[in-house]
C-alpha cells in the first residue's frame, strides 16, 4: 500500500496539467487598497511577523491515491497563497498528507514564501531525528520554519534535539502542541520551565479553555501561538445553522460565520494565527477573508461570546 502510493506520487509530479491552475481559480472578491493587505502579526521572539490565518492539513491532505483529490489541492494550495497565506502545518500523524504536500510544493516550485511547521510524535531521541528527517524527505524542505512537538510526546527528549536544530540552523524555531483541549496543565507546567518559540492549542469560540493559563503564559513567556481546530471540526457551523448573521458582523468585514469565527480567535492578543484544514477551493477562499480588514476590540470580542453562548 505505502509503495503503491509513493509511486502514484512520483507518476502524477511527472505530469503537466492541461489547464492553468490560474485560469481554473475563482477570484477573490475585490476589496479596497488598504483592505487587501493581509492582518499580520509578530512572532515574539523574533519580532517576524506572520499572516494570521494559516492552513492545517489534518485530514484533508491524507487523500492517498487520489489523482483528482492533487489536482484539486493543488487549488486550494494556490488560493491560498494568491490571498497572503504562509503559514502550513502538517505532522506525521496526518497519514499521507506530508508526502502530499511536499509533492504540490515541488510542483509550485516553491515559490511562495512560505512558513512550513512539522512536528515530531515518536518515542526516543534516534526515533524522533528518524522521523524529522523523514519529513524533510517526504516534504521536500531542507529546512523547517517550525518543528513541533506533537501532543507533548517524549518532550523533555525532543526538546533537547531541537534547541540542538536550532542552534545548528536545521529548523528556526522550536514549539510544542495540544489539542482536544487536554494536557492544558502538563502543557503549562512544560511552557513556565523551558523556552519555546511556538506553542499550538485549540481554541475557538466553544472551546476557550485556553484563555485561563494557557494563552496568558504565552504572553507572558513571548510564545508565539497557533490555533487549531478553529471550526471544532465543523461543530461550530452546527450551531449557526439557518441562522443569520449578526449585524455587528459588518463592522469586522465578515460576510460569513466562518470568517467571524476565525477573526474572534485571532483578535485575541496572544493568537498569532489559526490554522483551519480544507479541501475545498471556495472554503478556502472564505477562510482567508479574515486575513484582511478589521478584527474586533475586546468589546466586541465580549459581544460576540455572549452571543454565541445564546445559540
Amino acid at each position: 500500500m505505502l509503495h503503491d502510493r509513493r509511486r502514484f506520487l512520483q507518476d502524477f509530479g511527472r505530469l503537466g496539467l492541461a489547464v492553468s491552475i490560474a485560469a481554473l481559480l475563482p477570484s477573490a472578491p475585490p476589496m479596497a487598497g488598504d483592505q487587501r493587505k493581509p492582518i499580520q502579526k509578530p512572532i515574539p521572539s523574533s519580532g517576524e511577523r506572520l499572516p494570521v490565518i494559516g492552513m492545517g492539513t489534518s485530514r484533508t491532505f491524507d487523500i492517498g491515491n487520489d489523482r483528482d483529490g492533487l489536482v484539486n489541492l493543488e487549488k486550494v494550495l494556490q488560493a491560498f497563497s494568491d490571498n497572503g497565506g504562509r503559514v502550513i502545518d502538517s505532522s506525521p500523524m496526518y497519514g499521507s498528507a506530508e508526502e502530499v504536500a511536499g509533492l504540490l510544493f515541488s510542483r509550485a516550485g516553491h515559490p511562495r514564501d512560505l512558513f512550513v511547521a512539522a512536528k515530531v510524535w515518536i518515542e526516543g531521541r534516534q526515533a524522533g531525528v528518524d522521523q524529522m528527517q523523514q519529513s524533510m524527505r517526504r516534504m521536500k524542505i531542507k529546512r523547517f520554519d517550525l518543528m513541533q512537538i506533537h501532543n507533548l510526546v517524549d518532550s523533555q527528549t525532543h526538546l533537547e534535539t531541537l534547541n540542538q536544530w536550532k542552534a545548528e540552523g536545521k529548523i528556526r524555531y522550536t514549539g510544542i502542541t495540544t489539542s482536544h483541549g487536554r494536557n492544558h496543565e502538563e502543557l503549562a507546567t512544560i511552557l513556565k520551565k523551558h523556552r519555546f518559540d511556538f506553542v499550538q492549542l485549540s481554541y475557538n469560540l466553544a472551546e476557550r479553555q485556553a484563555e485561563t493559563s494557557l494563552l496568558p503564559i504565552a504572553m507572558d513567556r513571548g510564545i508565539a501561538v497557533l490555533a487549531n481546530r478553529p471550526f471544532q471540526r465543523g461543530d461550530l457551523f452546527g450551531k449557526t445553522k439557518n441562522k443569520p448573521l449578526p449585524d455587528w458582523a459588518r463592522e469586522i468585514g465578515c460576510r460569513t460565520f466562518g470568517q467571524l469565527f476565525l477573526k474572534y480567535i485571532v483578535s485575541h492578543p496572544a493568537v498569532t494565527c489559526a490554522i483551519p484544514a480544507t479541501a475545498k477551493v471556495d472554503h478556502m477562499l472564505d477562510n482567508m477573508e479574515a486575513n484582511f480588514g478589521a478584527l474586533p476590540d475586546p468589546s466586541l470580542r465580549s459581544e460576540m461570546e455572549t452571543w454565541f453562548q445564546l445559540l
